[in-house]
């Protein structure tokens, strides 16, 4: 499984550093550590380490691990959400990272109003325009968000994307764009609690924590490739 714990030292060390650099707090830093296709045991190696809030992109994955693992850990869902495995995951996560259509968004929130329990979500945002890349385009952000006041089995607490893999300029354009229009969300809609800004991963968090990020999402830099 290699070091786990000595390379989460090393990537908090990093992220101190790119805090530091833009005078921000390291403790205003969320790491959510993508757990997909590690073992139960790995998990539990880094949860000796300390860590305990985790990112599992399919929702089978995430059942298994969680009814497994009885340890008192954060799981967020961030992969793609087919709308057919919801039920697998609204009420079972702290946050669902990745919703991406007006479809899913009332399918969570119909799921959550069973369960009578409010999900915490973000919006997802492909800002790069890829089309291998899941997200709803900035245009329909604001109308989504405005669809959700009327839901409440659903909170949005902020927005996410997926940066382009390239070159770390090309990240910090799609970082910078997501932080603009999140800032303008804020302002435009003082009512909703907009606090999470998700983005970057073993390739480019420091550079989406340099443009604002107070969540990064980290796998290979935890767990080795």
């Amino acid at each position: 499984m290699g070091n786990i714990a000595g390379n989460l030292e090393s990537v908090w060390q990093r992220i101190g550093e790119a805090a530091g650099s833009c005078g921000r707090d390291i403790g205003d830093v969320k790491l959510v550590a993508v757990s997909k296709g590690r073992s139960p045991e790995a998990i539990l190696e880094a949860v000796r380490a300390g860590q305990y809030v985790f990112g599992e992109n399919r929702a089978q994955e995430f059942r298994a691990k969680m009814e497994r693992l009885e340890a008192d850990l954060e799981w967020h869902f961030i992969g793609h959400l087919q709308r057919n495995k919801v039920n697998m995951v609204v009420g079972k996560v702290a946050l669902i990272h990745s919703v991406d259509s007006r479809r899913l968004l009332e399918s969570v929130a119909a799921r959550a109003g069973e369960l009578e329990v409010v999900q915490d979500i973000l919006l997802q945002v492909n800002v790069s325009g890829e089309e291998s890349k899941y997200g709803m385009q900035e245009s329909e952000v604001e109308r989504t968000l405005a669809a959700a006041l009327d839901l409440p089995g659903v909170r949005v607490r902020g927005l996410m994307t997926i940066a382009p893999l390239g070159s770390p300029e090309e990240a910090r354009t799609c970082f910078r764009r997501l932080r603009e229009l999140e800032d303008k969300l804020v302002r435009d809609h003082p009512v909703q609690d907009l606090d999470i800004l998700s983005m970057g991963m073993t390739q480019d968090f420091e550079v989406a924590l340099e443009e604002g990020a107070n969540m990064v999402r980290i796998g290979t830099a935890i767990f080795a490739a």
